[in-house]
């Protein structure tokens, strides 16, 4: 066979469409577009959006394409609208499960920013509500039982662009004042790097400096340790389905115990609207939502909760009511109980999964709006796609498209391990493969938990046909 060579060519002026090459599409997406056009998606969404656009003009974006575009930034791992729309664009697969012709252009992401900026937030919470009422149809939603966590998402601004909320003036301008009262008349900038490195009382708080770009933002540590300007964002998570109930984006000084009672209140309405009959009955939280006023709620909201309390020296009641003294000491009781370890367990798993796919794999770490409410428009649309992926896996088997590769690899990886193992036991003697049981034996036993999640790596749907991934 010849070495074949690269050479350009002229496009044809016209192609007939019969002739136009178009891929098979994606088992996931096009599974999804099934469930999505059963339940009239498409119908629903532009009911929704009706109300917010004049009529007569040029066309916009359909909204259940739209709305598809911001699944598609969960399942592809996007975080930023010009990365979905490139990967919209790039994509035979995406554009059939957007419905988009060979012949028609995909959606810019200037497009999606008015889009967005056009729709209230109410929209996206409805379009959420509508994710989970396809979960209570099929059964997947219990909602007794409600796991409560938080984290940090990063915001798009700089520690640089922090200003004093008295004066206006930004870093610099404050380092140079500081300099003057030492005595430094014109410093430059390696004085005011020296300053501001030798300084004690290097500290900033959100009461004295505020982002000029993103007001909303607030000063906070991040999960690894940074000092960063973000927003925090709290998951209601169902334990017994791991189904989020309630996503709420939230300023990052906020308190837990202070937003706890929001997101509780925001979980039982998500669930009436949805058509469950379920009523929250216990909600496990983990120490930092621990507060002797927060524990009284739940109780007069007949909530049982188990939430693990503060090391602390010594406690003082004397400024507490009785009902709080009686919360607590019940919220105590229960924690230490059975119960109470079993459901720590699952939140510690169940709560922080849901943070590995939204935050991690999902695209919400990172977020490149400004104002807290185009951030919790988007966010709820990623734990809305959530949502329909645990749909889609636990229902027809079918896992998220971005980790089929690493679940094939583990496959393939596993079966040669077995194939090598066997392989050297049919060459020793007997003695010699018995040893090799006992310890293939103990390699199973502590093997055990790691085989026993291999499910969320390998699933078989109800149809027969095999995928991998979670």
């Amino acid at each position: 066979m010849a070495l074949g060579k690269r050479t350009a060519q002229q496009s044809e002026l016209f192609i007939p469409t019969a002739q136009l090459v178009t891929g098979p599409g994606h088992p996931f997406y096009t599974k999804l577009n099934e469930v999505l056009a059963e339940a009239d998606f498409d119908n629903f969404v532009e009911g929704l959006c009706a109300p917010y656009y004049k009529d007569g003009g040029r066309p916009g974006i359909p909204p259940g394409v739209y709305f598809r575009m911001l699944f598609i930034g969960y399942f592809e791992g996007l975080d930023s609208q010009r990365g979905i729309a490139w990967r919209c664009a790039d994509s035979l697969a995406l554009r059939t499960f957007l419905g988009v012709s060979l012949t028609e252009g995909t959606p810019v992401h200037a497009s999606m920013t008015i889009i967005r900026q056009r729709l209230p937030e109410l929209v996206f919470d409805k379009v959420f509500v509508f994710v989970l009422k396809l979960l209570d149809e099929k059964g997947l939603l219990r909602g007794k039982t409600l796991g409560i966590d938080a984290t940090t998402l990063e915001a798009n601004a700089a520690m640089k662009s922090i200003v004093r909320r008295d004066t206006g003036e930004d870093w610099k301008e404050y380092l140079r004042g500081l300099a003057k009262a030492e005595g430094i008349e014109n410093p430059t900038e390696e004085d005011l790097r020296r300053l501001d490195k030798g300084r004690k009382d290097k500290k900033v708080s959100n009461q004295e400096w505020v982002s000029r770009t993103d007001p909303d933002s607030r000063i906070t540590k991040m999960k690894d340790g940074r000092t960063h300007l973000a927003y925090k964002a709290e998951h209601t998570v169902d334990l017994e389905s791991e189904a989020i109930v309630a996503s709420l984006v939230t300023l990052a000084d906020k308190a837990d115990p202070q937003s706890a009672p929001l997101s509780l209140t925001l979980a039982e309405s998500n669930l009436v609207l949805a058509g469950s009959e379920a009523t929250v009955n216990a909600a496990v939280m983990d120490k930092g939502y621990h507060d002797n006023e927060f524990l009284s709620w739940c109780a007069k909201q007949a909530i049982r909760t188990y939430i693990p309390e503060r090391k602390q020296k010594t406690r003082r009641w004397t400024d507490k009511t009785a009902e709080q003294q009686a919360a607590f000491r019940a919220n105590r009781r229960r924690v230490r109980g059975r119960t109470g370890r079993r459901l720590s367990r699952w939140r510690s798993e169940r709560c922080e999964r849901t943070f590995a796919h939204v935050c991690e794999t999902g695209g919400g770490r990172r977020t490149y709006l400004w104002g807290i409410h185009n951030v919790s428009k988007t966010y709820t649309l990623k734990c809305a796609a959530y949502n329909l992926g645990l749909l889609l896996r636990k229902v027809w088997g079918y896992c998220k498209p971005r980790n089929g590769q690493a679940g094939a690899g583990a496959l393939f990886l596993a079966f040669l391990a077995c194939w090598m193992v066997l392989a050297l036991i049919a060459n020793q003697s007997l003695k010699q493969q018995l040893l090799w049981s006992l310890c293939i034996g103990g390699l199973i036993l502590v093997m055990a938990p790691t085989v026993k999640r291999l499910h969320h790596l390998i699933s078989f749907p109800k149809n027969g046909r095999f995928l991998t991934g979670c």
